[in-house]
């Protein structure tokens, strides 16, 4: 059975838009010398960069024989998509246990706790 097509981004997917976020534009080339360990191959980037095409993350333009892509989606909103997948897949649509989970389970010194009342105080408004 095929897997199913993830509207999000995968690990590797992510550390192409890493590279396109931080540059604003790039050749597949320019992606793959951009990469850190572990490398990638030029054809596994190219095949990447097809499929975040595919799903909306990045556009291209032709530059003579190459292609330059750059993101068709901005960094944080691909941040709240994933945050959505998150709390709709693990915390059943709440994001009040997605928080409660988070302030529950991880150390939180006093100066993210003040700016985190400082933010519920806003929303509250």
């Amino acid at each position: 059975m095929a897997r199913k097509k993830s509207s999000t981004l995968t690990e590797a997917e992510y550390r192409l838009m890493d590279i396109l976020w931080t540059r604003g534009s790039a050749t597949v080339a320019e992606v793959t010398e951009s990469l850190g360990d572990p490398p990638l191959a030029y054809n596994t980037v190219l095949t990447t960069m097809r499929i975040l095409e595919q799903k909306g993350y990045v556009k291209h333009r032709a530059s003579g024989r190459a292609f330059i892509y750059k993101p068709a989606v901005e960094r944080e909103a691909a941040q709240r998509s994933v945050v959505a997948h998150v709390v709709s897949r693990f915390f059943n649509n709440s994001p009040r246990d997605l928080v409660l989970n988070l302030l529950e389970s991880e150390h939180i010194d006093d100066d993210e706790l003040a700016r985190l009342r400082e933010l519920i105080e806003r929303k509250g408004k």
